[in-house]
């Protein structure tokens, strides 16, 4: 008996090798960051206790309820989004554009935390507001994608009629993706990485990492745009930080489908390399291979028009 009749023979559901997969991607994760921040974080806190000792070794008029007492205050001003270093106070986090630009990070559930609704009435208004924001987001969102998906199609369709060469066709419609790929990234990553790092000050990395967090919705709030107290910032950098999220997102919701449709087609071509382990599993899956041809002319078809 070969090796591929044994693996068939003690084949394991899909969904089992999935969820495995995914839980050891979890775990080495968890194992590479305890790596890389667990000296760092145990560091930054042996510094906080000295600062702490120095502090009221400094000011012997201040004991450790007093501290806590500042330490209150400054952190109730940092969620105010008023500075103490100056004389005078700004507007806060709740003007109109910071407003709406927290609207956005509701509906696109990136919340970076940076600010909430304190009062009742923002609170349960928070709650609707997103209960019908959120799916309407979704919809909009995927709208967009694929109207980016039929430009790319088109494209690749207008350039493939001038070929005459199979060959050539498919380096042509390679050439599309990878040029349309690469163009995303210069307009949603290092256009904005400039922008956030002459606004904000931020390191390159770090304007990168917050282009990366904010557009897929993972929202830290580490680090968040037109937040810092102390800056005054343009009126058109608000409008433009709201526009980069909304198209941002819709095109790496596009990469995103495209990655999936690669993982499942290398997924289909192992299970045709395998072998299905009955004729009805071989049929299932050529069914679903011809529903998705059918979802993908008719996409075709609605992007001609």
């Amino acid at each position: 008996m070969g090796f591929k009749e044994m693996f068939n023979l003690a084949r394991v559901p899909s969904i089992l090798l999935l969820g495995a997969l995914y839980v050891a991607y979890v775990l080495i994760g968890g194992v590479i960051f305890w790596h890389l921040e667990g000296q760092l974080g145990t560091r930054d806190v042996g510094y906080i206790i000295e600062q702490k000792q120095n502090l009221l070794n400094k000011y012997t008029c201040l004991n450790v309820e007093s501290l806590q007492e500042v330490a209150q205050a400054v952190q109730d001003a940092s969620k105010a989004g008023i500075s103490l270093r100056s004389n005078y106070t700004t507007d806060g986090f709740w003007k109109f554009t910071t407003s709406a630009v927290f609207a956005a990070t509701v509906v696109t559930t990136i919340g970076y935390g940076n600010i909430s609704p304190r009062s009742s009435g923002g609170q349960i208004f928070c709650v609707f507001f997103a209960l019908f924001g959120i799916p309407l987001n979704i919809v909009v969102l995927n709208r967009v994608g694929k109207y980016m998906l039929a430009i790319e199609r088109n494209i690749s369709d207008f350039l493939e009629g001038k070929m005459s060469k199979s060959g050539k066709k498919i380096c042509v419609r390679f050439s599309v993706h990878f040029i349309s790929y690469l163009s995303g990234m210069v307009l949603f990553f290092v256009v904005p990485m400039l922008v956030f790092q002459n606004q904000e000050g931020w390191t390159y990395s770090q304007a990168i990492y917050y282009c990366f967090i904010t557009l897929s919705t993972i929202g830290f709030g580490d680090f968040v745009a037109d937040n810092n107290p102390e800056k005054t910032y343009p009126d058109w950098y608000s409008i433009l930080t709201a526009c980069w999220i909304f198209f941002g997102l819709a095109w790496l919701a596009l990469v995103i489908n495209h990655s999936i449709e690669i993982l499942e087609r290398i997924n289909n071509q192992l299970k045709g390399w395998w072998g299905s382990k009955n004729p009805k599993e071989g049929s299932a899956n050529a069914e679903d291979n011809r529903e998705t041809q059918t979802e993908e002319d008719d996409d075709k078809t609605s992007a001609h028009k």
